[in-house]
């Protein structure tokens, strides 16, 4: 979709944790909103234990959220992640996260420490993906 920005709700994707949209689409570009290690079955349900398992999570629930603007994690061009226990994490959460792109198709990314994340959550990441130019026309 070209044009002025469209603000997306995704049927199916986590329950948001604040006021805001799933993700919003202008001019090709769809900035995915940080995306939470909670069970979008059971929004209420305990965090998955660790940060691979929540790494994980957040990576599932960023993927149903491309998924319903018609995107995969092939789209994205830049991620933030933000960890809460930064130098114990660190290793873990690349390793687990490197392991959906190929090594040839990683988005740029910044990984940031941080004090603290919505509903006690190790980790958080939000994207930046790029809808391809054939289907914006």
């Amino acid at each position: 979709m070209r044009g002025g920005p469209r603000f997306r709700m995704i049927p199916g994707a986590p329950r948001p944790v604040a006021p805001f949209s799933h993700c919003v689409e202008a001019n090709g570009w769809v900035f995915v909103t940080g995306q939470m290690p909670t069970d979008p079955m059971d929004p209420d349900a305990p965090l998955p234990e660790g940060i691979v398992a929540q790494t994980r999570r957040v990576m599932e629930n960023l993927r149903l959220v491309l998924s319903g603007c018609g995107l995969g994690l092939e789209h994205i061009v830049q991620a933030r992640c933000f960890l809460t226990e930064f130098e114990r994490d660190y290793a873990a959460f690349n390793e687990t996260y490197a392991s959906y792109f190929p090594e040839d198709r990683r988005p740029a990314r910044t990984t940031v420490g941080v004090t603290a994340l919505a509903v006690g959550a190790l980790v958080e990441i939000d994207l930046v993906a790029m809808r391809p130019e054939e289907e914006g026309k």
